[in-house]
């Protein structure tokens, strides 16, 4: 199936007309300017092909029978009909990236299906950020491949995190942090956290990351390094002896170097902040930002998130 991309924005184009947003602002001054959708399949064009109306869009035959499963607008998840499985899916992957997810979900997308994004407006900030993006929805589903995003507090590097496995069809989530139902903010948080994943991710609350990482060979979350090694600390009763918790770090880094899985970790960036007060403090601080370059070392992918924005390292 071959497709033509005439215009991949909104109704409106990108940038929308009259629209102050940074991101239209950027198209304006370099003088670029996207249209509306429009696509041609095989030297026809969409609206001449065979449809057929689903939920949240529609299905067009391509002149050799292949089939495309399209989003009818910005917003917009297109339902697959029963048994259906594309050859291209056209979506708006700038709202709905883990829609991508749910079609390979339930088959309707797989390895061989062609995936485009088209409605895309100012609610991604750049072609170049699209781009990015798609380069990891497009990425296999299993590993090895390992991938550690680094951040300070509320720097968005869990939601980084997330939009990199947006478009698998499975994640485990492993969540690495303390329950603490008693804690109304905490509980907060995590709520924050579970509405912002897919329903059908899985969720794990373990602090057994070698199991996790040795087991697993799709696709996995782990939030966060910090929150295990805390709890490393405290199993290995190593706060006034650190080298007490180097066999749990030293399992993990082996882990991590052999796991099978695509992993996504976030960890917590401590080298840019103040020194801690405590000697405990400290000592965190130290084993956290030696167990950071190890197993950034071991990874194909480390990025650093600042304000939302991320900084490939390498």
């Amino acid at each position: 199936m071959n497709i033509e991309l005439r215009g991949i924005a909104a109704p409106e184009g990108w940038p929308a007309p009259g629209c102050r947003c940074a991101s239209c602002n950027r198209l304006r001054a370099a003088g670029v300017r996207y249209e509306p959708a429009s696509v041609v399949i095989d030297g026809v064009p969409l609206e001449a092909c065979p449809r057929t109306d689903v939920p949240g869009g529609f299905e067009v035959r391509a002149p050799h029978g292949q089939r495309a499963l399209v989003a009818a607008g910005p917003g917009a998840r297109p339902e697959p009909s029963a048994g259906a499985e594309y050859d291209a899916v056209l979506l708006d992957l700038a709202g709905s990236p883990e829609h991508l997810g749910h079609l390979r979900r339930t088959g309707a997308a797989t390895s061989r299906t062609e995936v485009v994004a088209i409605h895309v407006d100012h609610r991604i900030s750049s072609p170049a950020e699209l781009e990015r993006r798609m380069a990891f929805w497009n990425r296999p589903r299993h590993g090895p491949h390992r991938t550690l995003l680094l951040g300070g507090a509320r720097s968005g590097k869990s939601a980084e995190a997330e939009l990199r496995l947006a478009a698998c069809p499975d994640v485990l989530y492993a969540a690495t942090g303390p329950v603490s139902d008693d804690d109304p903010e905490w509980r907060e948080r995590v709520a924050a956290h579970r509405l912002r994943r897919p329903a059908w991710w899985r969720t794990v609350e373990t602090t057994d990351l070698v199991d996790v990482l040795e087991s697993e060979t799709g696709a996995v979350l782990v939030d966060g390094i910090g929150t295990w090694l805390t709890a490393a600390i405290d199993e290995a009763a190593a706060w006034d002896d650190p080298a007490l918790a180097q066999p749990s770090l030293d399992d993990l880094v082996t882990a991590w170097r052999g796991t099978r899985a695509r992993v996504v970790a976030v960890s917590d960036e401590v080298g840019l902040s103040l020194v801690p007060a405590t000697p405990s403090g400290r000592a965190f601080r130290d084993m956290l930002g030696r167990l950071n370059q190890r197993l950034a070392a071991e990874s194909e992918e480390t990025a650093l998130v600042v304000a939302g924005r991320v900084t490939e390292l390498g």
